[in-house]
């Protein structure tokens, strides 16, 4: 096993004439819970779809347990262990809550009914809507579904844009501690944009920060606490 399992390098991105990305440097360690901050439109969405190869680089490679996938497809990404969830509490509204998981372990090819189990045990909250179409789901409970939907895939590295974006404060705690138990407890990788800095002193194991598509600043959850961080991040 590599001591680094997601390893992106001089990674730029554009849509179309204007590039977001500007060779940016990150790595996530197994196990290890990385956090990357920055404000609004600083390139963290662009930076995770590029990850996870819904938009092709410019420049710059995104290795993989050891592999490079730069020019995968995302479905290629999601069997070999990365799971994502992105921004907007993604979900197949006509579909109830189970079928929402049976169909996403139905894409990756495989039956795995403990898989189904096992995430429904980190947000118990959705056994009791197992026939509830997703699109009548709260938004709390549409994002802890697609957080779910990620974790029936069994992935190694769990990849989430902003899960706690416009959720109601008791959802929000449900979210971190799952985030938490996942990372923790299951010692599960975890790469997550996240726009509190509370919520990232109290998760991260390290951070890097966005800045005009440029890593400006990174380093150990006990930095997360210097004035450049904070000045980093004022609005």
């Amino acid at each position: 096993m590599t001591d680094v399992m997601l390893r992106v390098s001089g990674l730029e991105t554009a849509y179309g004439r204007s590039r977001v990305l500007f060779g940016v440097d990150l790595a996530v360690r197994p196990g290890e819970l990385t956090c990357v901050m920055g404000r609004n439109g600083a390139g963290k969405t662009t930076l995770l779809n590029t990850i996870m190869g819904l938009l092709a680089p410019t420049a710059g490679t995104v290795v993989f347990d050891g592999a490079d996938i730069t020019r995968t497809s995302t479905c290629q990404r999601v069997r070999s262990g990365m799971g994502y969830v992105p921004q907007g509490h993604e979900t197949f509204p006509q579909l109830t809550v189970w079928e929402n998981l049976q169909v996403t372990q139905e894409a990756m090819g495989r039956r795995d009914p403990g898989a189904v189990d096992d995430a429904l045990a980190v947000f118990p909250r959705l056994t009791k809507l197992l026939q509830r179409r997703a699109g009548f789901l709260s938004g709390g409970q549409q994002q802890q579904l697609a957080i779910a939907r990620a974790l029936v895939t069994r992935p190694r590295i769990l990849i989430l844009d902003e899960p706690t974006e416009g959720i109601q404060p008791s959802i929000i705690l449900e979210i971190e501690e799952a985030i938490e138990r996942l990372h923790r407890e299951h010692d599960l990788a975890v790469l997550l944009v996240e726009q509190y800095l509370d919520l990232a002193l109290r998760l991260a194991d390290r951070f890097a920060i966005l800045d005009g598509g440029v890593v400006r600043h990174s380093g150990t959850a006990e930095d997360l606490r210097s004035d450049e961080v904070k000045r980093l991040l004022a609005v």
